[in-house]
């Protein structure tokens, strides 16, 4: 019975190693093939891939030159229709708008001269007002205490 039970087992160890054995084959097998067949093949798409990158590295200066040449015209051509903007929105301002902007504020795009030219003549303007309007004060308060009385009498 002991003998019984160790042919068993030993006939269910062989089995497993004959299949072990069939399957190391079978793996061995698929390897020779790989080596054979598959390894030629990759070996020639890496060198075709080596090929490819070194023509990439050749030609990425000149496109990296043509990118930022043309990001230079885009950012040229974004700037110019800001500006472009800007003038019209100043072309659209009301007349009085504009020109309260020249006199009083630093953020008029005109030039230092025409801000210039415009704040001297306000001030001579606004002189010459603020003198005719005290001289004229004046002579009503000088009427005023003669008791002068406007239309009969005139002042000359």
């Amino acid at each position: 019975s002991k003998l019984r039970e160790h042919l068993g087992n030993f006939r269910a160890i062989e089995s497993s190693i004959k299949g072990a054995l069939a399957e190391l084959n079978r793996n061995i097998q698929r390897a020779d093939q790989a080596l054979s067949s598959d390894i030629p093949k990759l070996r020639d798409e890496l060198e075709d891939s080596l090929v490819i990158l070194q023509d990439l590295s050749m030609t990425l200066p000149r496109i990296r030159s043509r990118v930022a040449n043309i990001r230079h015209a885009y950012d040229s051509g974004r700037a110019r229709a800001q500006e472009l903007v800007k003038s019209l929105m100043w072309l659209n301002t009301d007349f009085r708008e504009r020109w309260r902007l020249i006199m009083f504020t630093s953020s008029a795009p005109v030039s230092w001269r025409w801000k210039a030219l415009m704040r001297i003549s306000f001030a001579v303007l606004l002189v010459t007002f603020l003198w005719v309007s005290w001289v004229a004060m004046s002579g009503a308060y000088r009427a005023h205490q003669q008791r002068l009385v406007w239309g009969e009498r005139l002042m000359s």
